[in-house]
């Protein structure tokens, strides 16, 4: 079999996987068939099917466990693994991070807004955001974990917005600059610069952008959210701007 028969009989079982994953058929987490039995499905060669497996993998779609109590896992694909593939694209055009955060200024208002512009807001999107806002009050006296809900509370505007393509690409951004902003607090938590009045009054403006969602007022919501996101976006920005997307902390 030349070289090129090989890579496409991979590919077309990296393919048939790759659909039933995307499908949900493989769900999230589940453990593939073993080899054998995925064998005899896909009647190939033991390299062709290792091959597409290698293939899944580097899409994040597997993880090939190996020994005795090996397997392969399912990964639905997530803002994660888009925020990485993204990130290395950055890396390469030498994106800083202050870049990444002036584009969460212009998109995440627009999801906040969009969450107040939904029907069903009471049921799916408003139990989600008070759940995350009490975490943050009950975590208020710990530096690295308030700024971590902090963080899920603006991932949850994205992800709660109800429109896909927002929810991937914004979702990724988010994915980069919560990375960011965690790996600076843990960095910073001993002298722990952040007053107890900045955390309070970031919570005041959550409590804020939850009520306005509530009463559907997507204008208001859209203008408090980049307010409140310029402000919180200064402390863990470089004053000069300069460091780099790294997508490797991302992995």
């Amino acid at each position: 079999m030349t070289d090129k028969g090989f890579q496409r009989r991979a590919e077309t079982v990296a393919e048939l996987l790759r659909s039933r994953i995307l499908s949900g058929e493989l769900a999230d987490g589940a453990l593939l068939p073993k080899e054998d039995e995925l064998r005899e499905l896909f009647p190939v060669s033991k390299p062709t099917f290792r091959e597409a497996m290698r293939i899944l993998e580097s899409e994040h779609l597997v993880t090939v466990r190996r020994g005795n109590a090996g397997g392969a896992v399912v990964h639905r694909p997530s803002a994660r693994h888009v925020a990485y593939t993204l990130g290395l694209v950055m890396a390469a055009e030498r994106v800083t991070i202050d870049h990444v955060a002036a584009a969460l200024r212009e998109i995440e208002p627009a999801c906040a807004a969009l969450c107040a512009l939904r029907r069903d807001r009471k049921r799916a999107v408003l139990p989600e955001l008070r759940r995350i806002h009490a975490r943050y009050l009950d975590s208020i006296d710990h530096l690295v974990e308030v700024v971590g809900w902090s963080r899920t509370f603006h991932e949850a505007l994205v992800a709660l917005c109800g429109n896909d393509p927002l929810i991937v690409t914004a979702g990724a951004l988010e994915q980069l600059w919560s990375t960011h902003e965690k790996g600076w607090a843990s960095r910073i938590a001993e002298s722990d610069p952040v007053h107890m009045s900045e955390r309070t009054a970031a919570g005041d403006v959550h409590q804020q952008i939850i009520d306005l969602i509530d009463a559907g007022d997507a204008d208001a919501v859209r203008r408090v959210a980049a307010e409140h996101l310029a402000h919180a976006q200064r402390t863990p920005t470089p004053a000069n701007g300069a460091v780099r997307v790294d997508p490797s902390i991302l992995r």
